[in-house]
């Protein structure tokens, strides 16, 4: 077992004078970087794919989704992934930093789009026929831009991105949810309480102490994650925890008792039960399947 490599935007490309902004289709890039992104992995910059031909698999963070014409992908930073893809596999990729979009638009946030604003939505989406050829125009145009030289081209493609973003949102939320978008104030709400999270799920896993670092109440701060992603504020501290024990089972070195310690468990038959109520299966279980 490995641990999971880390890829940095500088890693692709060979437009050095942008090392925030990387553009491609599908083919070339897999072609060039295969063993990198067919093995488990992380990024520290936002993912798009769209994909126009062949199928596969995509799985993130131990989820799978299908792979095929159509087909679009959106990560963020941290997320690990990796893809089984045919021969015959084409589209289109670009990853972009946070600060080349919010440096561009000092009004809003990255995250304020809904497939970002919370690590539990879904990420990825299948547009219809008409949908689709909007979205192909707009991947079609960034990468011609930034192949390109002509005066003024990221400003260009930052344009094409936010239009990209929007055109996505609109589809996100139609396909995703019949009811209207969360409040801008409970999304932010979400984004801090995930950082959060994030930060102290080791040693922190009661909703108590979150709400008293977002200066809420306990009550309030549960109403807010449930208006938003239907769960509670314990379900999200307990899906962090797991999240990290499968990355962990799989690609660490340590022992099971060893991997609990790290998760902040000193009783590993604690851990176990808590795992395996969560999952259906124990840890050593759960290892075996990626052996």
């Amino acid at each position: 077992m490995k641990t999971i490599q880390v890829l940095h935007i500088g890693e692709f490309g060979k437009q050095k004078d942008y090392p925030y902004f990387y553009s491609n289709t599908f083919k070339a890039h897999s072609g060039s970087f295969h063993e990198a992104i067919t093995i488990p992995h992380k990024h520290d910059f936002f993912v798009l794919v769209l994909f126009t031909k062949g199928h596969g698999t995509h799985e993130i963070d131990f989820h799978s989704y299908p792979i095929r014409p159509g087909s679009v992908f959106l990560m963020y930073p941290g997320q690990t992934h990796h893809w089984e893809f045919s021969e015959d596999t084409d589209g289109y990729v670009f990853f972009h930093t946070q600060e080349f979009y919010e440096f561009q638009y000092t009004d809003r946030s990255i995250h304020s789009f809904p497939f970002y604003y919370s690590a539990q939505n879904p990420p990825c989406l299948y547009p219809e026929k008409a949908e689709l050829k909007r979205l192909t125009d707009l991947f079609s145009g960034i990468y011609t831009e930034y192949r390109g030289s002509d005066f003024m081209k990221m400003q260009r493609i930052g344009s094409l991105l936010d239009l990209l973003y929007i055109e996505l949102s609109r589809m996100y939320l139609g396909k995703n949810t019949a009811e209207s978008p969360v409040p801008a104030a409970y999304t932010r709400k979400i984004r801090i309480l995930e950082t959060l999270i994030e930060r102290y799920y080791v040693s922190e896993k009661a909703p108590s102490f979150y709400a008293e670092k977002m200066h809420v109440s306990a009550k309030h701060l549960n109403r807010m994650v449930k208006t938003s992603l239907r769960k509670t504020t314990s379900d999200l501290i307990a899906e962090r925890v797991i999240l990290e024990a499968k990355r962990l089972l799989v690609h660490s070195p340590h022992s099971f008792t060893e991997t609990a310690r790290e998760l902040g468990y000193e009783d590993y038959a604690y851990f176990s039960r808590i795992f395996k109520q969560k999952t259906g299966v124990t840890p050593s279980e759960f290892a075996g399947r990626y052996q």
